[in-house]
C-alpha cells in the first residue's frame, strides 16, 4: 500500500524565487527517506508537471541537497508574482499538490 509523503517530510514548503518562478521544497525527516526518494526517483520533473498541470518545461530544476537530507523544486510561475489575476503573491500557498505525493 503506497504511503503518504507526510509519512517521511518534516517540512513541505513553497515560496517565490523570484517575481517569476516558485521554489518547492521536501525536507525529509531523516537520511533514510531522502535516500529513499532519491534512490528510487519517486519525485521526478514529470511527476511535478503532473500535479501542477503544467508542461514539463516549466519544471526548471530538481536538486536533492543531502545536507538539509531536502529536494528543492524550482517550478515556472503561471502569472508573475504581483501581476493581475496572480493570487499568492509570496507563493506560500503553492505546496498543497505535493502533498499528493505517495511513494
Amino acid at each position: 500500500m503506497a504511503q503518504s509523503i507526510l509519512k517521511a517530510a518534516r517540512v513541505i514548503r513553497s515560496k517565490n524565487s523570484g517575481p517569476y518562478e516558485l521554489t518547492l521544497d521536501i525536507i525529509f525527516k531523516n537520511k533514510r527517506y531522502y535516500d529513499l526518494f532519491r534512490r528510487r526517483g519517486i519525485v521526478t520533473k514529470k511527476s511535478i508537471a503532473a500535479l501542477y498541470r503544467r508542461p514539463v518545461k516549466d519544471v526548471l530544476k530538481l536538486l536533492y541537497f543531502e545536507p538539509a537530507t531536502a529536494l528543492k523544486i524550482t517550478l515556472r510561475r503561471p502569472i508573475p508574482s504581483g501581476h493581475p489575476g496572480e493570487t499568492d503573491i509570496y507563493g506560500a500557498q503553492q505546496h498543497a499538490p505535493l502533498l499528493r505525493i505517495t511513494y
